[in-house]
């Protein structure tokens, strides 16, 4: 692997959370930002307190030694007309080439439960072979568009959404087309679906176009299945953290980046209440953990 081609990012959602606003609510986008840089990050992710602006963003995060990397995109492929989902992904096509980003990160949001306050567990939504054909035939057509525009589409698998375990990730992997359409693998989340993170980046790191590394607790994931959580009960109580602080084998997921050679984004993605696990901190032991563990 040529380590010069791997960039480090991090997300803000340890500072301020898209899903619960309240978490972080008090922190100014300016200190999320300069803690990333002061923690030894050359990236960000588009976060909900960031300017609208490109222009704006982009002279804040220049001085700042950071570059935008990614951003989610809520597609509703399946719920609602294409041209409604086309015209908000042009707006952020936009929004990213103005910032000089790589990625755009889309997850089908149709009944999706991860930001309702019901079991993340049983709440799940199932895709019917309809439905499943509807969100690959669209994300096929935006990921065209995307690579187009000089961007990657880098669909984001997640709990409480349609598009969560192996099974439909491989499902959704083999009908949509491999030069338009990659894998955003996201080692939390196959790990709280109760996979297997490793083998689950064996199996599909072919198609891996960007890298969100999260750590589990198990032992709050324990708790969030006993209790029947809401994901957003789970983020609360800390089922995430940063690489090495939890259980998930990084060792062996940074050796199959490794021999794959791997290019582009890695991002720590590790959403807390910052109440309890100050961002700064937390981003510095991601960071350090790393560079101990891949000399980056």
């Amino acid at each position: 692997m040529d380590k010069t081609n791997i960039k480090l990012a991090i997300a803000p959602i340890g500072w301020t959370n898209d899903d619960i606003p309240d978490l972080g609510g008090d922190i100014p986008f300016e200190q999320c930002i300069s803690e990333m840089a002061l923690a030894g990050y050359s990236g960000s992710e588009v976060g909900n307190k960031y300017p609208s602006n490109p222009s704006i963003l982009k002279e804040y995060l220049q001085i700042r030694g950071l570059q935008i990397c990614n951003k989610w995109f809520s597609s509703y492929l399946i719920s609602s007309p294409f041209e409604d989902v086309l015209k908000k992904f042009h707006q952020d096509i936009e929004y990213l080439k103005a910032l000089g980003a790589d990625v755009i990160g889309p997850s089908e949001q149709t009944r999706s439960c991860q930001g309702r306050p019901v079991s993340v567990f049983s709440g799940k939504p199932r895709f019917t072979t309809e439905e499943f054909k509807r969100l690959t035939t669209g994300m096929n057509r935006l990921g065209r568009i995307a690579r187009d525009e000089g961007l990657r589409l880098a669909y984001h698998h997640h709990m409480g959404t349609g598009v969560q375990t192996v099974e439909e990730t491989e499902r959704f992997l083999n009908d949509t087309h491999p030069d338009d359409v990659y894998l955003l693998y996201d080692s939390g989340h196959f790990a709280f679906s109760e996979e297997d993170p490793v083998a689950a980046l064996e199996k599909f790191v072919s198609r891996v176009g960007h890298v969100h590394l999260k750590d589990l607790r198990t032992k709050e994931f324990a708790r969030a299945k006993k209790d029947e959580s809401s994901f957003l009960d789970a983020v609360r109580n800390g089922v995430f953290t940063v690489p090495g602080d939890g259980d998930i084998d990084f060792t062996s997921i940074f050796e199959i980046l490794e021999k794959e050679n791997y290019q582009g984004w890695m991002v720590v993605e590790a959403e807390q209440d910052p109440a309890k696990a100050n961002p700064f901190q937390y981003a510095k032991m991601g960071r350090d953990y790393i560079r101990e563990k891949m000399g980056i």
